[in-house]
């Protein structure tokens, strides 16, 4: 089987600014329907196993270790209003959510892939997102992230190609370079091309000489802690608990919410579908 694990956040995102652009308003639940209807065609182009992980909140633990952290600030209201209705529709829809509170959603993507990973009758993991963190849960073949922006597909060798780094340094990476979308800054002087560099050459920023980030250790390790992503998130303990098999009997309400007659229609199709495969 493969496992596929999708970016909720990102994804609402996605279609928010998407559907803007496409029709030059904010219908109140357009973005909603376009992550369903997302989700409706991965499962119609095959996929089985299907888990999203969005961010109940924006702020985590890391708010508290790092005061210029991303925060909830500057969402549109229009967008922030479409956050937990996404969480609602995608369960009444019968796909797995883990809505993230003291964790953020990318940690779930981790802690996910992480159990995937270790169950031998998967054979793939697919991380739905282009967020660059995410690298690090790349594994070989095994484990690949899916970049809906570029359409690329990485695997290890990918990510060794766009960061010049394996996936296990890209805490160490970020660390150095910084994450703008996260909101910490990296160590000045520091870029893409010197941090690679310097990672090729002593590995980990804890085993860097003293003198090579002399006063910017301690900032470098506490960025380094803010890019790791956790993966002890208790979120299934059998991969079957991600297989799709319908929609719930809460679907047809949620749908005609979000008015959309062809999204009802298709996953209601999509449920028979299933059904008589597994009958059959």
């Amino acid at each position: 089987m493969i496992v596929h694990l999708i970016d909720g956040t990102y994804e609402l995102f996605r279609h928010f600014y998407g559907v803007r652009r496409f029709k030059g308003m904010d219908p109140p639940m357009g973005a909603v329907a376009g992550v369903l209807n997302t989700v409706a065609q991965m499962i119609e182009e095959g996929a089985t196993h299907v888990g999203v992980a969005t961010d109940h909140v924006i702020e985590s633990f890391r708010n508290d270790l790092w005061p210029g952290y991303k925060t909830g600030e500057g969402i549109e209201p229009a967008l922030w209003a479409q956050f937990h209705p996404l969480e609602r529709a995608l369960t009444a829809m019968g796909v797995v959510v883990w809505p993230m509170v003291e964790l953020e959603a990318d940690d779930a993507l981790a802690s996910a892939a992480y159990l995937a990973e270790r169950d031998e009758r998967v054979q793939k993991v697919c991380i739905w997102t282009p967020d660059k963190d995410l690298s690090q849960c790349v594994l070989g073949d095994r484990v690949v992230q899916v970049d809906r922006k570029s359409g690329q597909i990485r695997n290890e060798e990918g990510v060794r190609t766009k960061f010049g780094v394996d996936p296990k340094y890209i805490p160490d990476y970020l660390a150095l370079v910084g994450d703008s979308a996260d909101g910490y800054p990296g160590i000045p002087s520091y870029g893409a091309k010197t941090s690679a560099r310097l990672i090729a050459r002593y590995g980990p920023i804890e085993d860097f000489p003293i003198e090579t980030l002399g006063t910017q250790r301690d900032a470098a390790l506490l960025f380094k802690t803010l890019a790791t992503l956790r993966t002890d998130a208790p979120l299934f303990s059998d991969v079957d608990a991600l297989r799709w098999r319908a929609a719930t009997a809460d679907f047809d309400a949620i749908a005609a919410d979000i008015a959309d007659e062809r999204l009802t229609k298709r996953v209601i199709a999509l449920g028979e579908r299933t059904s008589q495969e597994a009958a059959s």
